[in-house]
């Protein structure tokens, strides 16, 4: 018997989406969250060797910096946990030293984003290093995690079930998410999380959806979020056939 969800998107870019998913558990929603941060193969500098740094800061803490840069991942396959991508920088101050200024070995491994200031050169100071990237997975290492925002929420359903009284002061009604309101999705931000604005003058019910949760998923840049809802579904079911395999030995 194959499961069936029903998905829909409340607000899609490359790097952050907000979608709605149906027919599924709490355990499966979170097992779903848990795999997108910390299940997911990334690249990250993993190996810092310093040519020269006269800034103000030392190696460890500059290594450390190099290391939360994010940089892009190639599609499965084409790297091995032992594979390594090199990066070098070489920036003379006065000046910043941006993510944008790494250069990279392999063109499908590069910073995710240019503007990621790494550290401030006066007149003189200089940063010159070599940087070894590794692929490997969020729950060995935070800078591995390409879900830097992954949260989940009831779908909360809202009915006017009257009116209020005429001498009856109207309060604020705070909710945060994503409400269905008949056929419609909602985003709460649309009004300022206070139902009272949406509904003035209303008298409400407001109660979960059974099975029915609001993914709202956000990435470093790793890739997309498209990506990173794909592969963590991936390592669940890899998951999945091996302790199936290990059942029937």
């Amino acid at each position: 018997m194959t499961a069936e969800y029903d998905v829909e998107f409340v607000e899609r870019e490359d790097r952050e989406t907000r979608f709605l998913v149906r027919g599924v558990t709490p355990a499966f929603a979170n097992g779903i969250r848990r795999a997108m941060i910390a299940d997911v193969p990334t690249m990250a500098i993993d190996t810092v060797r310093f040519v020269e740094n006269s800034s103000v800061m030392f190696d460890e803490q500059l290594a450390l910096r190099l290391g939360l840069v994010p940089l892009t991942t190639p599609p499965e396959g084409e790297f091995g946990e032992d594979d390594v991508v090199t990066l070098s920088i070489d920036v003379e101050g006065p000046g910043t030293a941006y993510s944008g200024d790494l250069v990279s070995s392999d063109d499908l491994v590069q910073p995710a984003d240019e503007n990621v200031p790494i550290i401030d050169l006066k007149d003189g100071q200089r940063l010159e290093a070599e940087a070894d990237a590794t692929i490997d997975r969020g729950k060995n290492h935070a800078k591995h995690q390409g879900g830097v925002a992954v949260g989940y929420r009831h779908l909360q359903r809202v009915e006017v079930v009257g009116e209020l009284s005429e001498f009856e002061e109207p309060e604020a009604q705070m909710v945060r998410g994503v409400i269905e309101d008949g056929d419609e999705l909602v985003p709460t931000s649309e009004f300022d999380h206070d139902l009272s604005k949406r509904y003035p003058g209303k008298e409400l019910e407001v109660e979960d959806v059974p099975n029915a949760f609001v993914f709202h998923v956000e990435t470093d840049g790793s890739f997309t979020v498209d990506e990173l809802v794909t592969r963590a579904a991936d390592t669940i079911e890899t998951r999945a056939i091996e302790l199936e395999e290990a059942v029937q030995l």
